[in-house]
């Protein structure tokens, strides 16, 4: 069964799995998986962003933040998540399902990236 987001896990988003197909910016993650962390901690800009980019917000607590984002043409779901740290914000993208996401992941973390630093 697929999972969906996972929370927040001893203080820090979930590690990434075996898998080719998500990505972390927590300190613990792999270097082929690591992406740096978002440049604000404003929960407002970023949920901004997600919209913005076709995400749908699924859960907002107060350092927390989840998000879906569905392929327009396959409908796979990709789950974003959002850890709130003072300045900065960690994230986690990681597909549902499948095995390699062909660089989605990395690449809807830079769209976030790039329309926050706007």
């Amino acid at each position: 069964m697929a999972k969906g987001p996972r929370g927040i896990i001893n203080g820090e988003l979930a590690a990434c799995t075996a898998k080719p197909n998500n990505v972390c910016s927590e300190a613990r993650t792999p270097e082929k998986k690591f992406v740096a962390p978002l440049p604000t901690g404003d929960k407002a800009k970023i949920t901004a962003a997600i919209i913005a980019e076709g995400g749908k917000i699924t859960v907002n607590d107060s350092d927390y933040l989840a998000a879906e984002f569905t392929s327009k043409i396959c409908k796979f779901v990709d789950d974003v998540e959002i850890r709130l740290d003072g300045d900065i914000a960690h994230i986690r993208s990681a597909s549902r399902t499948g095995y390699s996401d062909r660089g989605v992941n990395r690449r809807r973390v830079e769209a976030l990236r790039a329309r926050l630093t706007q």
